[in-house]
């Protein structure tokens, strides 16, 4: 699939479902955004992921979409989700053309996450803030939209049952709401 049949096909999706994780208390998230950045690599679109330091105190190593959380400044989420981009991997605004806002996903940590999708531009090398990314790297989307590549297992927490999504990519482990999203993003492109 090519950058431009995404973007039509996000476009004219009727309304992607609503986030599978429950909210008991929406008041006290925090709300925050990330950047589903689509580039047209040689295979076709490819997806923006980093990787976070073992170091960090919140999901250490995990797996995640350039983002995180709403500051004061920002004007909106799709603001925030640019924001963060910029200054987790050095994507300028400019290099980015938001394409749409898909539903809010709710974890369990406390966080309303808003993915914005964004077409980017080809040529856009990614630098990693060594703070905040220990590696940037891609996926073809054409991964996503093979449902054998895409597992769930249903899971307890505090009486309520939920699906975790997940999907094993070249050693690398794609799971939580990150994968939560990309179930979702992709879905809505078949």
């Amino acid at each position: 699939m090519q950058l431009a049949e995404a973007r039509s096909r996000l476009l004219l999706s009727q309304q992607a479902p609503a986030s599978p994780y429950p909210v008991h208390n929406k008041a006290n998230l925090k709300q925050s955004a990330v950047l589903l950045g689509l580039w047209d690599g040689p295979e076709g679109v490819h997806i923006w992921f980093t990787q976070r330091p073992m170091y960090l105190k919140h999901h250490p190593g995990q797996i995640s979409l350039p983002g995180g959380k709403y500051e004061d400044g920002d004007t909106d989420l799709t603001q925030t989700a640019l924001r963060e981009a910029f200054e987790e991997i050095h994507l300028k605004p400019q290099q980015a053309e938001v394409i749409c806002r898909m539903p809010t996903h709710y974890s369990h940590t406390g966080f309303a996450v808003t993915p914005i999708v964004a077409s980017i531009e080809r040529d856009f090398s990614p630098i990693a803030d060594p703070n905040e990314v220990a590696d940037c790297f891609s996926v073809p989307l054409s991964f996503f939209l093979n449902s054998e590549n895409l597992h769930q297992m249903q899971v307890q927490r505090n009486q309520t049952q939920y699906p975790v999504y997940f999907m094993p990519y070249q050693g690398r482990l794609i799971w939580g709401v990150t994968g939560a999203i990309l179930y979702q993003f992709s879905r809505s492109l078949i």
